[in-house]
């Protein structure tokens, strides 16, 4: 059994991040996931929330958007449609999309179409400023 996972995270748009790491914890569709060198092989889907992972005694934050996670041969592929390290998060970007989800909110009733869209751009904000305070 191998002592680290070697995780593997992608966008459509770039490889965020391949390293070699020793814990993952990640937002599983079902509640949240904790994954240690040697894990069952799996396959599941990611909701919106914080990825984090520990290297040594540093531990990093991702952000992301709806995805999917596999465990094969301790290595971890994240395959999301968004990621942001907390470090690369533009903080006021963030707090100015929560200020606009909160007020498309307060009109729309929840039978609207925009209602979830709304709500979803709301869980987003509200994940990237509670990860970006991680930096």
């Amino acid at each position: 059994m191998a002592d680290k996972l070697t995780l593997e995270m992608v966008t459509p748009y770039k490889k965020v991040l391949s390293e070699e790491v020793d814990e993952i914890t990640a937002p599983g569709f079902v509640g949240e996931l904790g994954l240690l060198p040697g894990h069952t092989p799996l396959l599941t889907t990611l909701k919106v929330g914080e990825l984090s992972y520990k290297r040594g005694s540093e531990q990093f934050h991702v952000a992301v958007n709806w995805g999917y996670l596999e465990v094969a041969d301790d290595k971890v592929t994240v395959l999301v449609d968004t990621a942001e390290k907390a470090d690369e998060i533009d903080l006021k970007r963030a707090e100015a999309a929560l200020g606009r989800a909160e007020d498309a909110l307060k009109t729309l009733s929840e039978e609207d179409k925009q209602f979830k869209v709304m709500e979803a751009a709301l869980e987003r904000a509200l994940i990237r400023i509670q990860v970006a305070g991680k930096k």
